[in-house]
C-alpha cells in the first residue's frame, strides 16, 4: 500500500467590502469576509493545496488558475471537487483531513460542527475522517493584529487497490 501526506496553507486579508465570511463551506453570520477572487474560503483552499501536494499535482493556482473570470466569486467546494476528481483519476483516495483555522476574530467554536460537515460533504468523506478546529495567535502576527485569517490543512491519501504504484 502506498500512502502519502499533504500539507496546505492559505491566508487571506479581511475584505474592505461587505462580502460574507465563508470558512469550510459555511457562511459565518455577522463576520467580515475575506478578500479574494473566489469566495476566499481559506479552509477549503488549504485542503485543496494539501490534496494536490500529497500526490505532487501542484497547487490550487495550477488547478483553477489565478484570477480567471470563471472563478470570480466561485464556491470553493467546486475547487475541492476538481481536486478530488484529479486524485481519483490517478488512483488515490483521501483517508482523512485535519484543518486548523487561525483567527483572532470571529470566535468560531459554535461554527466548527457545521464547518466539519460541509467540508466532509465537499470531500465526499465520512464526518469522522474530517477534523476542523480553530485557534488564535494570541494577538501575534497578521492574524493577531486582525488583518486576516489563515488555515493549515494536512491530508493522508492512499493508493486505491489495483492501481499501479508510483
Amino acid at each position: 500500500m502506498t500512502i502519502r501526506i499533504g500539507q496546505g496553507v492559505d491566508v487571506h486579508a479581511f475584505a474592505t467590502d461587505d462580502r460574507p465570511l465563508v470558512l469550510g463551506g459555511v457562511v459565518i453570520p455577522g463576520a467580515t469576509g475575506l478578500a479574494g477572487h473566489s469566495d476566499a474560503d481559506v479552509v477549503l483552499h488549504a485542503v485543496v493545496d494539501a490534496l494536490l501536494g500529497a500526490v505532487a499535482m501542484g497547487d490550487i493556482g495550477g488547478l483553477v488558475g489565478v484570477d480567471e473570470p470563471e472563478t470570480k466569486g466561485a464556491d470553493s467546494a467546486t475547487f475541492v471537487a476538481r481536486a478530488r476528481e484529479r486524485l481519483t483519476a490517478d488512483g488515490w483516495r483521501t483517508v482523512n483531513v485535519d484543518a486548523t483555522v487561525l483567527a483572532q476574530q470571529p470566535r468560531l467554536a459554535a461554527h466548527i460542527p457545521s464547518m466539519r460537515q460541509a467540508t466532509a460533504e465537499a470531500l465526499g468523506m465520512p464526518l469522522d475522517a474530517v477534523s476542523v478546529k480553530a485557534t488564535t495567535t494570541d494577538r501575534l502576527g497578521l492574524v493577531g493584529r486582525g488583518e486576516g485569517i489563515a488555515c493549515t490543512a494536512v491530508v493522508l491519501v492512499e493508493r486505491l487497490p489495483g492501481r499501479a504504484p508510483d
